[in-house]
């Protein structure tokens, strides 16, 4: 398995993206070519796929850094294993590699959510130094 940083939207990008995108939201929208290589072009975002050992991606995480009035920080988001690769560590690779990404940018913290019932992942996440904060999360959506 090989963790790499993504820079072009290619078919086999947005292909794996559409098929592992469902296995951690039913709700968000299908990515496409547009969205992928928009998303690509920021430079405080960090695309990160896994790769199996026949080259075939199987695991994804979007990382973004950003500077706030007093700090660095940066937000771990889409954190999505296939789950036919599940339980190979693929997980950890790609969050291990997005702290050493954050580190390499500045930022003083990572931050990431994960939905209630995702034991296996707030396991993951504990062991790597990811600590529960006592937080209420809000979203605003235009109508």
């Amino acid at each position: 398995m090989k963790v790499e940083r993504v820079s072009e939207a290619s078919d086999e990008l947005v292909e794996a993206l559409v098929r592992l995108l469902p296995q951690v939201s039913t709700t968000a929208p299908a990515p496409t070519r547009d969205s992928v290589a928009d998303l690509l072009a920021r430079n405080d975002h960090y695309v990160l796929v896994a790769r199996d050992d026949d080259g075939r991606i199987v695991g994804s995480l979007t990382l973004i850094v950003y500077r706030t009035m007093g700090r660095v920080q940066g937000t771990i988001h889409d954190v999505v294993v296939d789950e036919t690769s599940r339980g190979q560590g693929i997980g950890e690779a790609l969050t291990v590699d997005a702290q050493r990404l954050a580190v390499g940018a500045g930022a003083e913290s990572v931050r990431l959510t994960s939905r209630s019932h995702r034991a296996a992942a707030h396991r993951l996440y504990e062991r790597l130094g990811f600590e529960p904060v006592d937080t209420q999360v809000y979203v605003w959506r235009p109508h």
